[in-house]
């Protein structure tokens, strides 16, 4: 648990807050539209690049580490989604139909 709680922590001070005297977001300005922009974009990823030291530190063994690593990452996620406070409802997609969609029969009768 303290592990998923470092790894929000983290991830989530990376990807949206100011930080103190703004560095965060100077960082991110920083990283520009590259590679690096966009990974301090999105919280999913960037939440499975900041759990990998700590996977590698909290297991033993390898195969502990391979399934720590997104065990990690899925609890920062999770939390995340618990506490932000905006939720992004996807828009609906409403498409009209052809006028002639409705003509076409395989049987008449």
């Amino acid at each position: 648990m303290v592990g998923i709680l470092a790894v929000w922590r983290i991830t989530h001070l990376l990807y949206g807050e100011d930080g103190p005297w703004d560095l965060m977001v100077r960082l991110r300005r920083s990283a520009g539209e590259g590679f690096w922009g966009r990974l301090l974009d999105c919280f999913y990823c960037l939440s499975l690049w900041i759990a990998i030291p700590f996977a590698y530190l909290l297991a033993g063994q390898w195969g502990q580490r391979l399934l720590l690593w997104p065990a990690l990452s899925g609890g920062a996620i999770l939390l995340e989604r618990i506490t932000t406070r905006e939720r992004q409802v996807p828009p609906a997609v409403y498409v009209e139909g052809d006028e002639e969609e409705g003509k076409h029969v395989l049987r008449q009768g």
